[in-house]
């Protein structure tokens, strides 16, 4: 079995990438052959709204566009599970996760009537790190965001499960920056009790893509 994990944070061995790799330890527990990709390496642009895959006769079953986003897509066409990871930006998932959303999920976005153009179902997930408090987030419409986008997931590949983890741990030294809304000593407590536990569950998550 094949997962494939897409990093969507510009930052490396961070939140999102560490809870990717746990869910991708855990995937390995189970037998499973995995990757982690992070968009942030990758040189490409958003869809360009050319209808190349619309098109009568095409049967294509992913972007038309040639770039380095090309290869990656074929690997998700041909794995067997599916996670996505990004922090929230600005109330949406990060600049480089948006432009591969729209590259992945438009060319399997049927105008006909179906469910989907993807052509078999698969195990996926979506996994977003956050600055802001858990309490908070009905509030900021954070949660009219994750449902949608797992609503998108689920109608492209058949199922979609979401992990949440806020109120994360931004810097290593919360005195370096101009920062004093937040409490660097709290976050750090954070980091190493509920973060922890967001990693186990990320483990599991992993677990059960298989």
């Amino acid at each position: 079995m094949k997962i494939i994990a897409i990093n969507g944070s510009p930052r490396k061995n961070w939140n999102t990438h560490i809870l990717l790799q746990k869910c991708l330890e855990g995937a390995k527990e189970k037998g499973a052959e995995t990757e982690l990709i992070n968009l942030y390496d990758i040189n490409f642009k958003g869809c360009t709204s050319c209808f190349a895959c619309k098109l009568k006769g095409s049967n294509l079953r992913k972007c038309a566009m040639k770039d380095e986003l090309e290869p990656i897509l074929q690997k998700i066409v041909e794995c067997d599970a599916l996670i996505l990871g990004s922090p929230i930006y600005f109330t949406s998932v990060s600049g480089e996760m948006k432009s591969f959303m729209e590259r992945l999920f438009f060319p399997y976005t049927s105008y006909e009537g179906k469910p989907s153009n993807f052509g078999k179902k698969i195990n996926t997930a979506f996994i977003y790190t956050m600055n802001v408090p858990g309490f908070a987030l009905p509030l900021v419409g954070y949660k009219k965001l994750f449902k949608y986008n797992q609503k998108i997931m689920k109608r492209v590949f058949g199922k979609c499960e979401t992990l949440v983890s806020t109120a994360t741990y931004q810097f290593d030294d919360y005195n370096k920056y101009a920062m004093t809304y937040f409490d660097g000593q709290k976050r750090l407590k954070r980091r190493e009790t509920v973060f922890v536990e967001d990693c186990a569950k990320a483990l599991e998550l992993g677990k059960r893509m298989c």
